[in-house]
């Protein structure tokens, strides 16, 4: 091969790798934008599903709050306000407002509960406290760790205390059994403290803000659940 040839091809060779140097992370931002987009699609349309059901189960329009992830990522939870048509019986409210929780917000990296988790029943006892029974992607799909656990059960006991006030106390089945965890970490053998706000037997108007948790039930410091006598 002649030199002048040989300097060409050498060139070629050194603007591909320059080339696949440049491109090759903009395919790979591309990739990842598009599989997010993807993902997002497949939320909008999960909750297009659960909205009619909720829509037909009838109900006012009201501004709800709904607590996933905050933005801001220091894993804490964040307030989302959407207008949802919502009964006033508590326990069907309660239903409602929880599978709207579950169907998350736009950003699926936001959310705090798995995408294929399901709210099976959810039962409002007369001492106030609510039970609500979930299929076991809770569990399952759901990280192990102390943080995303805490995370999962205080975005549910927010977004509760926050519309549905007649809820006092929560407890958490999975697939209709007591577990001893959530995911291997958090205690769920007793019910968690939701709403401590003496007179709170009226539900909310439209728009009103959530009443404070207690510090203890703040994320990654969520309190232990009250035991059975």
């Amino acid at each position: 091969m002649k030199p002048r040839w040989r300097k060409r091809l050498i060139w070629g060779l050194v603007a591909l790798v320059l080339a696949g140097a440049i491109y090759f992370p903009l395919l790979r931002r591309r990739i990842r934008r598009t599989a997010r987009l993807n993902a997002q699609s497949a939320e909008q349309a999960q909750r297009e599903l659960i909205q009619p059901v909720v829509a037909i189960e009838g109900g006012q329009r009201v501004k709800a709050k709904l607590f996933w992830t905050s933005p801001d990522g220091d894993d804490t939870l964040a307030p989302t306000t959407v207008e949802l048509p919502l009964s006033n019986d508590p326990a069907l409210r309660a239903k409602q407002i929880l599978n709207s929780l579950l169907a998350g917000p736009v950003d699926a990296e936001l959310r705090t509960l798995p995408p294929d988790a399901a709210l099976l029943e959810f039962y409002l006892l007369s001492d106030g406290t609510g039970v609500a029974d979930f299929s076991e992607p809770l569990a399952t799909s759901l990280p192990s760790g102390i943080q995303s656990e805490a995370l999962a059960v205080e975005s549910i006991a927010r977004t509760l205390e926050a519309n549905v006030p007649q809820v006092r106390r929560l407890k958490i089945l999975i697939h209709g059994q007591e577990t001893e965890t959530l995911a291997g970490h958090l205690d769920l053998t007793g019910t968690f403290i939701v709403n401590t706000k003496p007179g709170s037997d009226a539900l909310p108007a439209a728009g009103a803000s959530p009443a404070k948790l207690t510090p203890a039930s703040a994320p990654g410091k969520l309190s232990q659940p009250e035991k059975k006598p």
